[in-house]
């Protein structure tokens, strides 16, 4: 592990960094799949789930304290929620909700899916309290619903930009077309939360919807003169590009047996943090260390998130790797 200098750090010193305080605040949706087949006669089965959650989870399971800023209701399926982060040592600021949010998903025979959404992300007129509940926060994640649907995403730009001065950003799109299907929206959108954000994450697909009259290495250009100081794309099991001010690195993705994709990408986000954090590159004052990461970092937290992903796709559903999991960055 490096300190903010970029020094190795001591072995007594390696904990100190994933442990001091709220370390990073997710800020976000949680919902529950129910995902049904033909064969269940649709009674479905129910998972705790929303990307925001899913990276909260992955975050405080690989060593970070996390906070996971959120809405849901005091019923059934809220109720799961609540245990499974939890369980996974996540601290939790509710605004509520009177229904939990809820995905079905009914799987056919060939394996087509219909969704079915009933998603609300409005934050109540908790917008000043919003700002209080991530103040301090060394990093501030957010993305997918909390981002583009309204009224709640306005309230997450402004305390964003609010908190930016004391919190390093991060922001993954992770577009929801069924829910927010207008492309042209959602790239103004998109933009606004990167120009705030000091790194980003995005699937090909993500940059492919927003932006399908030029290729998704065109689009991290420009989202790079907007102001991060990087971008990942994540390919499948194609890997990941990187791109920063020094250059560009490509890591080929993980050789795994595959379970399925379910919350993959939200594992990347969570082992890009956490390497990160390794690197004592997040935290406002660190941001001369997040600008100045050299190529071979950038390989090396890039190797480190795609890890995460793939012990994710070999096991069923969003269950990402804890810390004996994962292990630490190689060159700590």
């Amino acid at each position: 592990m490096y300190g903010k200098d970029g020094a190795v750090l001591p072995a007594e010193e390696k904990t100190s960094i994933l442990v001091q305080g709220t370390l990073i605040s997710i800020v976000g949706e949680s919902l529950v799949d129910v995902i049904a087949t033909a064969s269940d006669g649709d009674v479905g089965t129910t998972y705790p789930g929303g990307s925001p959650l899913n990276v909260a989870v992955g975050t405080a399971r690989l060593g970070l304290p996390t906070k996971l800023v959120t809405q849901f209701a005091p019923d059934e399926h809220g109720q799961l929620i609540q245990d499974h982060l939890e369980s996974s040592n996540v601290e939790v600021s509710n605004f509520g909700l009177e229904r939990t949010s809820v995905a079905e998903a009914s799987i056919g025979s060939g394996g087509s899916a219909d969704y079915d959404f009933s998603i609300e992300w409005n934050l109540g007129t908790g917008k000043r309290q919003l700002c209080t509940e991530v103040r301090g926060s060394m990093h501030i994640h957010t993305g997918s619903i909390a981002s583009a649907m309204m009224p709640g995403a306005n309230s997450v730009l402004t305390a964003i930009a609010e908190c930016r001065g004391g919190s390093t950003i991060s922001y993954d799109p992770n577009c929801r077309p069924a829910l927010c299907p207008d492309a042209s929206q959602a790239r103004r959108q998109a933009e606004l939360f990167v120009q705030e954000s000091d790194l980003v994450k995005a699937s090909d697909e993500d940059l492919a919807w927003l932006y399908p009259d030029r290729t998704p290495e065109e689009t991290m250009a420009a989202w790079l003169e907007l102001g991060p100081a990087f971008i990942a794309m994540t390919r499948g099991d194609a890997g990941t590009v990187f791109l920063s001010r020094q250059g560009r690195v490509d890591v080929g993705g993980e050789k795994i047996a595959l379970a399925d994709t379910v919350g993959a990408g939200d594992s990347f986000m969570s082992g890009l943090l956490a390497g990160l954090a390794q690197l004592g590159a997040l935290g406002a004052e660190a941001r001369p260390v997040l600008n100045a990461l050299t190529l071979d970092q950038a390989r090396e937290v890039v190797s480190y998130a795609n890890r995460a992903a793939g012990i994710t796709c070999s096991r069923a559903g969003a269950n990402p790797p804890n810390a004996d999991d994962l292990g630490m960055l190689l060159g700590s």
